[in-house]
C-alpha cells in the first residue's frame, strides 16, 4: 500500500495548481495535482507530453478512465469512489494507481480492506 503524507514515511507533496504557468514552480520532489479533469484537461495534456509526474482528482468512473489513458500517475478520490475505480483499474489493469484521501490514519484500515492502491493525508495536499 502507498502512503503519502505521514510522517514516519518520506513521501512527496502533491500540489495543487491550476495554470501550465504554475508547473515551472513545482519542485523536482513534489507532485503536481489537478482537479477537475474537464477544467485541467490542458494541463494534463501538457504533463504527458512532457513527462511530468501529476495526479488527478476525480468524481467518477469516467473521469478515472480519461486520467489513465492520459498517463495520470495518481488518481485520487474518496472512499467510495475508491472502491468502484479500483476493481475497474484492476481489471483493465491501470498503470495509474488509485489514492484514498484521508484525515487520519486509523482509515487505513477500512481502506486496506478494500485493496485500495493507497492513501494520501490531505495535509499533504498543499496549494501554491
Amino acid at each position: 500500500m502507498l502512503i503519502f503524507g505521514h510522517p514516519w514515511i518520506e513521501s512527496p507533496r502533491f500540489m495543487k495548481i491550476f495554470s501550465i504557468e504554475e508547473i515551472e514552480k513545482i519542485q523536482a520532489d513534489e507532485i503536481v495535482l489537478l482537479e477537475p479533469l474537464n477544467v485541467s484537461i490542458d494541463i494534463a495534456k501538457y504533463c504527458k507530453a512532457n513527462d511530468i509526474s501529476f495526479s488527478i482528482t476525480v468524481n467518477n468512473i469516467r473521469d478515472a478512465v480519461f486520467a489513465n489513458a492520459l498517463k495520470a500517475n495518481y488518481i485520487l478520490c474518496q472512499h467510495e469512489q475508491a472502491i468502484i475505480i479500483q476493481k475497474i483499474a484492476d481489471d483493465y489493469i491501470f498503470d495509474t494507481k488509485i489514492l484514498v484521501v484521508i484525515e487520519d490514519e486509523k482509515s487505513i484500515d477500512n481502506i486496506v480492506r478494500f485493496g485500495i492502491d493507497g492513501v494520501i493525508f490531505s495535509k499533504a495536499i498543499v496549494q501554491k
